[in-house]
């Protein structure tokens, strides 16, 4: 096959369990959504991608199909195809006519309900907002039903009758050789369905948009491009199918003293060389005010200490991560006359010889 491998698609083995091909599909789909990569043709492709291949693998029958059609071409096959199938009167394309049409890209159309699209909103945070969760409210603009038609498109007292074209099957199949390959209805669009009288209020569309005002809670410990999941609030399902869900992704803005690792704190704490030679008791600021480190006399400059649960909240609400504070040593950039005569007292006393196992 030509074919790129459904397998490779959604980065899986062979041998993945129906949950795995799932959780893969899941997250590529939100890697490459269209909301999420807004004019991005490659992601657009890539998401078309991954969509037709969770289609035939999401699927335990298609996933058989596919598993026997892909073993069948890597091994050659029936050999003669102009010649026919050994045994004779057996065409070889012909039982696996229904894998060719797999690969087509309407194949995975259907007339009848289909679930909305997930809809996706950036959200900024500040760090502190992150880190200690918070309750934000939002206003969003998506499809619901039409509260006239009810989501059928069709004017009250009406229904949708069925393409005429296609029977309403919502596809057409051509024979090209040996191949029968299917495409979408071009006259009803792949719905199966020709709305004759179409409802005034949403033209036919079966759904109009929607402003909404959400309160979301936002979980302590969110990172930078964590999400939010809110049921149903996505775009309006076609035919009377149930709404997509909305994602909301956290944006959180860096603090002006604190990085962040994971569920990890970083702070530079500057220091002076009097503080690690003799040794000190400092205030550290940290998620939840103020406390005192001891610096122990001889410390030295970028030694890292690290206080135990003094970090981030994590997730899955398994206790905190923890803080490192990193010694920065502050050199003053003017000295009054009173501190310069200190520093030459102290450096005529025979500091240690720092530079002793140099080359210099």
């Amino acid at each position: 096959m030509n074919g790129k491998d459904f397998y490779d698609t959604l980065g899986v083995p062979r041998d993945a369990s129906d949950a795995d091909i799932k959780k893969s599909y899941r997250r590529l789909a939100r890697k490459y959504h269209p909301d999420a990569n807004a004019g991005d043709k490659a992601a657009e492709e890539k998401f078309k991608e991954v969509s037709q291949a969770y289609e035939v693998l999401g699927d335990s029958k298609k996933r058989t199909d596919y598993d026997r059609g892909v073993s069948f071409f890597q091994q050659g096959g029936y050999g003669d195809f102009e010649g026919g199938a050994p045994g004779g009167g057996f065409n070889g394309f012909d039982i696996f006519g229904d894998i060719f049409d797999m690969f087509t890209a309407g194949q995975a159309r259907r007339p009848g309900p289909e679930r909305g699209r997930d809809t996706y909103y950036n959200l900024g945070l500040k760090f502190d907002d992150a880190v200690k969760g918070t309750a934000v409210r939002i206003n969003v603009t998506h499809e619901i039903a039409c509260d006239v038609c009810g989501g059928s498109g069709a004017k009250p007292g009406t229904s949708p009758v069925a393409c005429k074209v296609c029977n309403g099957r919502g596809m057409v199949s051509n024979s090209q050789g040996f191949f029968s390959i299917s495409q979408p209805c071009r006259n009803c669009g792949g719905t199966g369905q020709i709305i004759e009288t179409p409802c005034a209020k949403c033209h036919g569309r079966g759904r109009m948009p929607k402003t909404e005002t959400l309160n979301v809670k936002i979980p302590a410990g969110v990172h930078d491009g964590s999400t939010v999941r809110i049921k149903g609030k996505g775009e309006a399902g076609a035919l009377g199918g149930p709404n997509g869900d909305l994602y909301v992704v956290t944006r959180v803005d860096p603090h002006q003293f604190f990085k962040r690792d994971g569920d990890n704190i970083w702070l530079e704490l500057p220091v002076t060389y009097m503080e690690l030679a003799l040794g000190s008791k400092v205030k550290v600021p940290t998620l939840n005010g103020n406390l005192t480190l001891k610096i122990p006399a001889g410390s030295q400059s970028d030694q890292i200490f690290r206080l135990h649960g003094k970090g981030s909240p994590r997730l899955k609400g398994l206790g905190k991560g923890d803080m490192y504070v990193r010694l920065k040593v502050v050199v003053p950039a003017k000295l009054t006359a009173e501190e310069k005569e200190l520093l030459l007292r102290l450096n005529k006393l025979g500091p240690e010889d720092i530079r002793k196992d140099t080359l210099i």
